[in-house]
């Protein structure tokens, strides 16, 4: 058996970050640039308005108030998407909505709220005013660029506004936007081709029967690896022979990564590791861990290519569990991500935990907030094929190899899940 370190040393040696490729900007999101952006022109374009209101000159509001409005005179109205022809003279004022370009000779905008404009308030969101009104009176004095958005005072022409490197979010999406870019030039996504192995297994939909029970493993799996960032492709299920499984994984030969679930323990029927020789090369398949002992890591010939496989166990937690900590960090690497590494907290044990073999316990748990500090309590019942202590768990007691018991009241080391 290999240490957790060294299972995950050797799986990322071998896998490597994709080739970049021009994504749609809708579908990058999450995807990491492979070149930097770099601002076509400036953001905002041009100086704008703030705020709904008058544009005018400030230093005409120098001695305004509620009880000595100073009074302008309206000479016409800009709506966004809008340029004013002219410019606004000495004593004038440009009613104005936000987003619209600044009238040429106006340096500040003074909002509605601080005018004597008569509005019913239902009919301010709209812009609506008395049509006709040939003055304002202005009844708070205005700053020189109150109220006005500078051209470039966001974003500058020529300038680097994301790295390579960066994982993209829904705002980063939105700045890309903002300057023009249609697609963006991203590491690709890896194919994962997912089969799960084993005569008991049903797919959903067929009728229950005696001795067979429905594939959860392989949706999951599926569900991770999209959460990862990777593109599932399930394969369905392949019974207990070495010929059914391996014309199932020549479907896969065309994946970045194969993940299948079962068939690398030492049972008479477990033949994944047998077509893993067969097919490709085996690495290592036993990992000093608890649930996930039987972790097989490989690869498959397609051609002049070498298919990475990782053999997660047949049990549903222990499927789940491996998955975390190792196809989850390879996916990171094909996409060019850094941060895979799941938060730790230490929090207080409120249940004994027993390490009976040696193996580095990974053990399902909730956990809650109290007095300041964190606290773990188990899930319930830890057998490997319990799924609903997965499903209720939000973090994984990490108990090492070393130690035998966890105590309640003990500290503990804890991965925070999702």
């Amino acid at each position: 058996m290999i240490s957790v370190e060294e299972a995950l040393e050797r799986i990322l040696a071998f896998v490597i970050r994709l080739e970049p490729e021009r994504q749609p900007l809708p579908d990058a999101l999450g995807q990491v640039l492979a070149e930097d952006a770099v601002a076509g022109f400036d953001i905002p374009p041009f100086d704008n308005t703030a705020m709904d209101g008058y544009a005018v000159r400030a230093a005409d509001t120098v001695d305004a108030s509620d009880s000595n409005p100073v009074r302008l005179q309206i000479s016409g109205e800009l709506a966004a998407g809008y340029l004013y022809e002219g410019e606004v003279a000495a004593g004038a004022a440009v009613r104005i909505m936000t987003g619209a370009p600044m009238p040429r000779g106006a340096d500040a905008v003074v909002p509605f709220e601080e005018t004597d404009e008569q509005v019913a308030s239902s009919e301010h969101r709209h812009g609506k005013f008395q049509k006709g009104a040939e003055t304002v009176g202005i009844l708070k004095a205005a700053k020189q660029g109150a109220n006005v958005r500078n051209a470039g005072e966001d974003v500058r022409q020529g300038d680097v506004i994301m790295r390579a490197g960066t994982t993209l979010n829904a705002a980063q999406i939105g700045v890309l936007a903002s300057l023009g870019y249609a697609e963006a030039t991203v590491y690709r996504r890896p194919a994962v081709a997912i089969l799960s192995t084993g005569d008991e297994l049903l797919e959903i939909g067929a009728p229950i029967a005696p001795g067979k029970i429905y594939d959860s493993n392989a949706y999951s799996v599926a569900s991770m690896v999209r959460e990862a960032g990777g593109i599932p492709k399930r394969l369905g299920i392949a019974s207990d022979t070495v010929e059914a499984l391996t014309a199932k994984l020549h479907e896969a030969l065309d994946a970045d990564l194969v993940i299948t679930s079962a068939g690398v323990s030492r049972g008479d029927y477990d033949v994944v590791k047998d077509v893993l020789a067969k097919e490709g090369e085996i690495d290592f398949w036993t990992v000093r861990m608890k649930p996930g002992k039987p972790l097989a890591f490989g690869t498959f010939r397609a051609g002049n290519r070498r298919v990475p496989h990782i053999g997660l166990p047949g049990n549903p937690v222990s499927s789940m569990i491996t998955f975390e900590l190792f196809g989850r960090a390879a996916i990171y690497k094909m996409l060019g991500k850094s941060g895979w590494q799941r938060q730790q907290v230490q929090a207080i044990a409120e249940d004994r935990i027993l390490n009976t073999d040696g193996r580095r316990v990974y053990a399902r748990a909730i956990l809650t907030e109290q007095d300041g500090r964190y606290h773990a309590s188990l899930t319930g019942p830890q057998g490997s094929g319990i799924l609903t202590s997965m499903a209720l768990a939000n973090a994984l007691i990490v108990v090492p190899e070393d130690v035998a018991a966890i105590e309640p009241g003990d500290e503990v080391t804890c991965l925070l899940l999702g």
